[in-house]
């Protein structure tokens, strides 16, 4: 749904600036989210005469009191706290994990943060928790992610959705409703929604907000009255491309339970994911906002293409663009050499790929449709690259979309949301 729109130069302009750092960071306390980004997690090394994070890769853990072994299982049981003293079993809890929870619970604003082998297994854990409770109704608003989508349409883990208009949200809840799942900027179109509004509407059903493509450097939605915070730690957080995680941001009660359902179904980090992603997070500020000054220069020069109809970028900046063609998508995945064509999102290098055949070819094609994920809607995930590199391979690639037809004569529309 486009709730509102500006100009691309705007966004651009400001996106580069960086505006808005200061005050983001003030919202952090003593310490700024850029020292968070690096210390959180870290603060005991130097204690123990250690620079580097320790990747402890243990699946067990001695123990000689198993009484008192037993009493912290019984504790973990009851409330799923993190059990007190050494570790027990790597289902339980690992020291690694434990620190990069610890340390995007600080960049986030909230109280924890609980760990898992992808972004999916993390929403899976959030349903469960809510299914657990008889609370299986879902209200949720698209575009989402194509496979949020589809496991909450295939009702796979018995939930059953109710998909709405942001503004229909507080009309659609039920006795039953456990969740209200929002993504933004959403993926693909990038469409921003207000999220204190929504929040306000949810009442006392927790609002769920995917903060993927935004991440805490450009938006902390737990400030905005959203009480779980998911994001696919595969991106961003983790930024290079080689770690597949995910996470979700929370108040400690509901982490408790998230914990529980980590135990049960398995669905745990690994070790070495977990000092990754530590290790990412040290440089999120610093890549999140110089592939941003990326982006709104080719959000700039594309919106500027006759050959480009539309393009999509958000308000609150990115790194994440969207735009429509006027010839054919595929041929510009085909063409493109610098840029690689792939799924995925938030490394370091720049990733193009066309959602309605990759990410959202799940969901079903009027619905697709429907949220904005046109057939000729390309996704691109700008990285660190020469932007001037990016815009000769772009440039090079475009020229396949259109062949030896003719061009539009006017510039792209325009869109972003708020």
């Amino acid at each position: 749904m486009d709730l509102g729109s500006t100009d691309i130069r705007d966004v651009c302009d400001d996106t580069a600036d960086g505006a808005g750092t200061a005050e983001r960071a003030a919202g952090l306390g003593v310490r700024a989210l850029d020292t968070e980004a690096v210390h959180a997690g870290r603060d005991d090394l130097a204690r123990q005469g250690l620079h580097a994070v320790p990747i402890d890769l243990s699946t067990t853990y001695p123990s000689y009191d198993s009484r008192g072994e037993a009493a912290r299982i019984d504790a973990f049981a009851t409330d799923g706290a993190q059990p007190d003293g050494p570790p027990v079993y790597g289902r339980l809890g690992n020291p690694t994990v434990a620190r990069f929870e610890t340390a995007l619970a600080r960049l986030e604003g909230t109280q924890s943060a609980v760990a898992f082998a992808s972004g999916m297994a993390a929403l899976s854990a959030v349903l469960l928790v809510r299914n657990s409770m008889g609370l299986r109704h879902v209200v949720a608003v698209r575009p989402l992610y194509g496979c949020s989508d589809h496991l909450l349409t295939a009702g796979l883990l018995g939930s059953e959705v109710t998909w709405v208009d942001p503004a229909g949200i507080q009309d659609a809840l039920r006795p039953d409703t456990g969740l209200v799942l929002v993504e933004s900027p959403a993926n693909p179109t990038l469409a921003e929604l207000d999220l204190r509004a929504i929040a306000h509407a949810c009442g006392s059903v927790p609002l769920l907000a995917d903060n993927t493509f935004a991440t805490p450097v450009l938006q902390r939605p737990a400030e905005q009255g959203a009480r779980l915070v998911l994001h696919s730690a595969t991106k961003y957080l983790g930024g290079h491309g080689d770690v597949m995680a995910g996470v979700v941001a929370c108040d400690e009660e509901f982490a408790g339970r998230l914990r529980q359902i980590r135990f049960a179904t398995g669905g745990v980090l690994h070790p070495l994911a977990g000092y990754l992603l530590l290790r990412g997070l040290s440089t999120l500020p610093v890549r999140v906002r110089a592939a941003s000054a990326n982006a709104a220069e080719l959000a700039r020069r594309l919106a500027d293409d006759p050959r480009v109809a539309r393009v999509h970028y958000p308000r609150i900046g990115g790194a994440m663009i969207a735009f429509e063609v006027h010839g054919d998508p595929h041929e510009m995945i085909a063409a493109v050499r610098l840029v690689t064509p792939a799924v995925s999102l938030g490394s370091v290098d720049t990733l193009i790929q066309h959602p309605a055949s990759i990410s959202h070819r799940v969901v079903d094609a009027e619905d697709r449709r429907g949220s904005g994920v046109s057939d000729r809607l390309l996704r691109l995930s700008v990285g660190l690259e020469d932007v001037d590199d990016l815009w000769r391979d772009l440039d090079g690639a475009l020229g396949a979309t259109v062949g030896s037809g003719s061009l539009p004569a006017r510039n792209a529309d325009v869109s972003t949301s708020v």
